[in-house]
This record gives C-alpha cells, sequence and structure tokens, in this order.
C-alpha cells in the first residue's frame, strides 16, 4: 500500500515537472506549439529508459520515477538548443526547411557533447561502485538509456515534427526596417 502511495506521488512529481517546465518554455518562446514539440522528446526517454531497465533486468522503484524526473529535465535542453536555432534562423529570413537543416547541421556536435558528458558522467554512478550503490544504480541507468534514445530520437523527430506543425510566420521586412532606423540614428559622443 505505501509503494502505490509512493508510484502515485512520484506520477504526479513528474507530470508537475513536465508542466512546469512546458510553462517556463511557453513563456521563453513566447509560442504554445514550440514547448509542445520539445515535449515530444519525453515520450521517447522513456521509452529508452523502460529498455534500459529491462536489459539490464532492474526493477522499477521510486528512484527509477526520480531518474525520470531529473531526466525530463536534462532532455529538454537538447530539443531546446536544436530549435531555438531554428527560430533564430528563420527569424535571419532563412525558409524553413533550410533553417531546419543548418540547425541540424551546426547543434549536432553540441548536442551530442551533452549527451555524451552527461551519460559518461553517470557510468560511476550506473556500475554501482561503493556503498550505497543499489540506490543509485537504477537511477543512472535510467538517465543514462533514456537520455541516448531521446537524443538519437530527437535529432530525427523533432525536426520532421517541426517541419509539419509549424506554421509561424517570421516578418523579416520588419526586422529589416528596425535595423535600418537604428543604423540611420545619430551616435552621441
Amino acid at each position: 500500500e505505501e509503494m502505490q502511495q509512493s508510484f502515485d506521488s512520484m506520477i504526479m512529481a513528474l507530470t508537475l515537472a513536465v508542466f512546469l517546465v512546458y510553462l517556463v518554455m511557453a513563456s521563453q518562446f513566447e509560442s504554445l506549439l514550440h514547448p509542445l514539440l520539445i515535449l515530444f522528446s519525453v515520450p521517447l526517454a522513456a521509452v529508452g529508459s523502460v529498455y534500459g531497465l529491462y536489459f539490464t533486468g532492474t526493477n522499477i522503484s521510486v528512484i527509477v520515477f526520480i531518474g525520470l524526473i531529473m531526466l525530463a529535465g536534462i532532455l529538454v535542453n537538447n530539443a531546446i538548443v536544436l530549435v531555438d536555432r531554428i527560430n533564430q534562423l528563420r527569424s535571419q529570413g532563412i525558409n524553413k526547411i533550410s533553417a531546419i537543416e543548418q540547425a541540424a547541421i551546426s547543434r549536432l556536435r553540441p548536442i551530442i557533447m551533452t549527451t555524451l558528458t552527461t551519460a559518461l558522467g553517470l557510468i560511476p554512478m550506473a556500475i554501482g561502485l561503493g556503498e550505497g550503490a543499489e540506490l543509485r544504480t537504477p537511477m543512472a541507468i535510467t538517465v543514462i538509456s533514456g537520455l541516448l534514445c531521446s537524443t538519437f530520437l530527437t535529432l530525427i523527430v523533432l525536426p520532421v515534427l517541426y517541419r509539419l506543425f509549424d506554421y509561424k510566420q517570421f516578418d523579416v521586412e520588419k526586422l529589416d526596417n528596425k535595423r535600418i532606423a537604428e543604423s540611420a540614428e545619430p551616435t552621441h559622443v
């Protein structure tokens, strides 16, 4: 009964964490669609975590749910980097498909480096060396497997979803007029 109550509270905490991440991203992007596209990587991470736990023979526990909550915060970083770069390129007047291609190429290395440093940093915890390793190992396995799967799928799925669902028009003429007006202002010494 206590275990069921713990699982229920962890599911509530995970839902609340995803909702709060959505709210922060919605205010950052000033869009309701872009955060949804980014949060699509959370189910992809859950798939990776489930497979990681299955292949290592690790049971689902409260620590696994803590790892999932941690993972929800970590993995959106990669998607934010990619979507933000696409939006920057589109605001410069580049069409959507070219912006997606250029953003994917220019952000591939930072995304892979972030994922690898996190995963490699958690390997000692996943191996289970030291005192209390049986508590930390499931969390590390959850985060590593979820992050690796989500990163791989995010690099493929997120650009496709962005192309399909984003219809935002960037007004390049307003930006050009603003730049011309700023450059025409006299400078005071």
